[in-house]
This record gives structure tokens, C-alpha cells and sequence, in this order.
């Protein structure tokens, strides 16, 4: 039986008023040509450094079907029936996104928060696909770009869809979500995550709560009762028109999904939670307090859309820290027998992120000899706060038994400053001065803890640790159109 495609040319040229003169089966979408797969469409957008239009032929040549372009392309005639041709190709695929919104019949969830987004995602991603077709934004495809492209690669036949929504700025998660129209809305927490554009987090708060602005009817919200935010946000639901509000949370007693039971070690969580009026016991593949919390929020969304939370429990139990998001590897020492531990937490950074990922750390065993070794790079985009959260990273980090920590960037560097009379500190200015001793200094029974903003690509230092200590280059890269908000 032949599967049916994604799209065929035509009908993304009805969706998004565009020409073609052909017709093709269309298998998938992407705005890269080096992700470009047989049977795809090209999207040529225009990027901040670069233009889609340039990297038609290349897509044509990887084996794309067809292009969506708003101008001429060298060395193809206007009329070739691999062309889609539009007035504006970045508005062109918010259209095809929202009519891939508009045909799916099924239940969308969208989530937000300052932290535990993506894994939210990814878990609720595998609890609803155990048993029902689920289509996911992939990575943190969560920006202006992202949504849109995550919207238009999901099937017509998908009975769930799950989409993560990020924001730079107040009014971004009120345009996002009017194209995502979920029938579930769930926050994972709100904190200090991208200040520049806020002077508060009251303003964070209710930049997250505009979620609920493209609530469809009888829409639901899921909530996490334990943050001090919680009531905000919950008002904000109300006055949203939000009729039916869940609640999750490891410490609120009157939260709906709740653990009575749970027992933590450095490679998994055991609990059993309270599901409303039912217990449900289950064992979260995925170690520290903060994977606990996102699986009540996962459990939450589950049981709110009536699914089967003993699948999803199943489903929890499976999930492994994803690479960036905790991603446990040994790597081999310089010297002696034996290997380290890298738990790769290099996706971006604020200070509910580096509390989690610290507290991970403190319960991580070490070898005989082995110590703790923080490596932090600056917590960047938090405008006038800036110092004053790097600052109060201190007491977290006396906390987590953290043996040494490596700063990476003028902020952390002023951190190690003021503890380097409590614990072994080391400032770098970058990544190549870290690691030209990180790579000497790791030791057997060592686990080191790695996290920073994106910005100051901390995952090169992951990538060169785990490869056995053969250094690539460090060039950096840019991309046409980033698809990730930075919370």
C-alpha cells in the first residue's frame, strides 16, 4: 500500500496562494537544504545572513521535489514545474501551517514555560504515541519559524499533536498560539529566563499566560501548583475564558496529580502518584527533581484528555536524557585506567535550568578519587538582572557538593571569583582556554556537569570531550532562520 504524502504541490499552492504548473507527492518540509531528505519541498526563506533562494538548485539536487520560492532561481526556467512560486515564502509557510492546523481533526497540546519545555514535549510526545498516531515539534522548534514548520510537517491523519511555544518578548506567544489553537495549554514553570525584554517576572508570567488567548472552546489549562506563580497564571486562565484548569505538583497537597510516594537515585525516579481519584506508580528513566516534575505535568496532560496514563507511565520509563538535556556518556581520561562521567546539560541556560542541572550532579556518584566538576558558561539575555543571577547561582552551588567549578564568560568568571575561597575555581574566557585543561585535568571516577547558553556553543566542549579528546575546529556557524525562541 502506498503511503499517502504529506502534501501534494498543488494543494500547498491552494493552501499558501501560490503557482505551480506541476504536480508531486510531498513527503515532508524543511528549510534547510543540507536536511533535505527525497521526496521533500524546499523552502526558501530569506535568512538574516543568508538567502534560501541561493540553495534551490543544492535542495533539487538532494533530492527535493519541489521549492517554495519568491523569486528567480539561477538556472531554472520561471515555469519549471518543480516551483511553487509565492509573493513571500516565510508567509507562505504560516499559511501551510495553519492550514495543516485547520485539516487535522485530531487533540493539540501546546507548551510553554521558563524550563522543561522540550522534555515535556518529547515525553508527551511518547505517552500519547503509545497508542495513538502523535506528531511532536522536533528539537526546541519553538520561534516564529519553528511553530509554523512544525505545524506543516504534521499529518492530516495525526490524532494528537504536540507543539512547544517559546517567546524573546511579550505578544510572541499570542501570535504563536493563534496558529497552534490547542485544545490543552500546559505552563511547566515560570523564572528568570530571558529577561532582556521584562523588568519582572510578573511581565514573564503574563507573557507565558498568553497561552490561553488561543485556547479553542472548552479548552484546558495545566498548571503547576507549586509555582509561585501559579495563582497569576490560574487568574489569567480564568479570565481567558478557561472553564477547566488542572493542577500538578511534588509539594502543593491540593494539586490534581500528585506523588504520596517517591524515591530518587542518580540514574532514575521512582513514584506513585495520585491521578485525581486513581494511583498510579511508575519509574521516570530520566534522573533529578525536575524530570519528576515534568512527568506530573505530562500525567496531568494525559489524564486531562482522557488518555491512558498507564501507557504513559510505560512511556516515562523509556525516555533517556535527551543529548544537551542531561545525556549521561563515559569518556575515556588521559591517563590510567577507568572512564569519567559527562552529563551533557549544554542546551542554553538560566537559573531554574542550572538548579536542575546541579541538582543532578549533587546525586551523581562519583569514583574512589573522583570529584564533581561543574563547568558553567554565562547565563546570557537576562538584561539589568544579569549580575545579580549569576550571583545567586552561589548558594545553589555550594549546595549541589559541587568539588571544582570551570566558568566559562565574564559573568561566571565573577562568580568563581567570590567562591574560590570555598571550593576549586577555574575563569575562562572560552571554550578552547577550557578545554586545554579540562582535557589534562579529568581524572577516572570524575563526573562533570556541563551547562551554558547556546550562544557560547558549551556542546563543542561535549562534543570534543566525548571524542576521545581529538579536538575539531572551533568555527562557529549561522543559520538562515533560527527555529527556537531562547525561552
Amino acid at each position: 500500500m502506498t503511503e499517502t504524502p504529506l502534501w501534494t504541490a498543488k494543494k500547498i499552492a491552494s493552501a499558501v496562494t501560490g503557482e505551480v504548473t506541476g504536480d508531486w507527492p510531498v513527503t515532508g518540509l524543511s528549510i534547510d537544504s543540507r536536511a533535505i531528505a527525497p521526496g521533500m519541498v524546499f523552502f526558501a526563506l530569506d535568512g538574516a545572513e543568508s538567502d534560501g533562494h541561493h540553495f534551490v538548485n543544492e535542495a533539487l539536487a538532494a533530492g527535493a521535489h519541489g521549492a517554495v520560492v519568491s523569486r528567480k532561481i539561477k538556472n531554472i526556467a520561471p515555469d519549471d514545474p518543480r516551483l511553487i512560486h509565492v509573493r513571500d515564502t516565510s508567509a507562505a509557510l504560516e499559511r501551510l501551517g495553519v492550514a495543516a492546523r485547520q485539516r487535522m481533526p485530531g487533540k493539540v497540546i501546546a507548551v510553554t514555560g521558563s524550563a522543561g519545555k522540550t522534555g515535556t514535549k518529547e515525553a508527551l510526545k511518547a505517552a500519547l504515541g503509545r497508542n495513538a498516531k502523535t506528531h511532536a515539534s522536533v528539537k526546541s522548534y519553538n520561534n516564529h519559524v519553528g511553530v509554523p514548520l512544525s505545524l506543516a510537517r504534521m499529518p492530516e491523519s495525526a490524532e494528537f499533536g504536540v507543539f512547544e511555544i517559546g517567546m524573546n518578548r511579550p505578544g510572541e506567544i499570542a501570535t504563536l498560539v493563534q496558529k497552534v489553537k490547542p485544545h490543552l495549554a500546559l505552563i511547566t514553570s515560570v523564572g528568570p529566563a530571558h529577561m532582556a525584554a521584562f523588568t519582572a517576572l510578573d511581565q514573564v508570567a503574563d507573557a507565558k499566560a498568553e497561552i490561553f488567548s488561543g485556547l479553542e472552546k472548552d479548552g484546558i489549562a495545566v498548571l503547576n501548583a507549586d509555582d509561585p506563580y501559579f495563582p497569576r497564571l490560574s487568574a489569567a486562565a480564568k479570565n481567558s475564558g478557561v472553564r477547566r484548569i488542572v493542577t500538578f505538583g511534588l509539594e502543593a497537597e491540593n494539586a490534581d496529580i500528585r506523588p504520596v510516594r517517591m524515591a530518587a537515585t542518580e540514574d532514575c525516579t521512582c513514584l506513585t502518584v495520585r491521578v485525581f481519584d486513581r494511583l498510579l506508580t511508575y519509574k521516570i528513566a530520566s534522573p533529578g527533581r525536575h524530570w519528576a516534575m515534568n512527568s506530573l505535568a505530562v500525567i496531568a496532560a494525559v489524564a486531562a484528555l482522557d488518555g491512558d496514563i498507564g501507557l504513559a507511565g510505560l512511556a516515562l520509563s523509556e525516555i533517556a536524557p535527551l543529548p544537551g538535556r542531561g545525556e549521561r556518556s563515559c569518556i575515556p581520561v588521559k591517563a590510567g585506567n577507568g572512564a569519567a562521567t559527562l552529563l551533557d546539560e549544554s542546551y542554553n541556560a538560566n537559573p531554574l535550568s542550572i538548579r536542575s542541572a546541579l541538582a543532578v550532579l549533587s546525586l551523581a556518584k562519583t569514583g574512589k578519587r573522583g570529584r564533581r566538576i561543574a563547568v558553567l558558561g554565562d547565563m546570557l539575555e537576562l538584561g539589568a538582572h544579569a549580575q545579580e543571577l549569576h550571583a545567586g547561582l552561589a548558594h545553589i552551588i555550594r549546595e549541589s557538593r559541587v568539588d571544582i567549578f570551570y566558568a566559562v564568560g565574564p559573568l561566571m568568571s565573577c562568580l568563581a571569583e567570590n567562591l574560590a575561597d570555598q571550593l576549586e575555581t577555574h575563569a575562562f574566557e572560552n571554550n578552547e582556554a577550557l578545554l586545554n585543561v579540562l582535557k589534562d585535568e579529568i581524572r577516572a571516577g570524575d563526573v562533570i556537569s556541563i551547562k551554558g547558553a547556546n550562544a557560547l556553543d558549551l556542546k563543542q566542549v561535549v562534543a570534543e570531550l566525548k571524542s576521545r579528546m581529538e579536538r575539531p575546529p572551533f568555527a562557529r556557524t549561522g543559520w538562515t532562520a533560527p527555529l527556537a525562541a531562547a525561552e
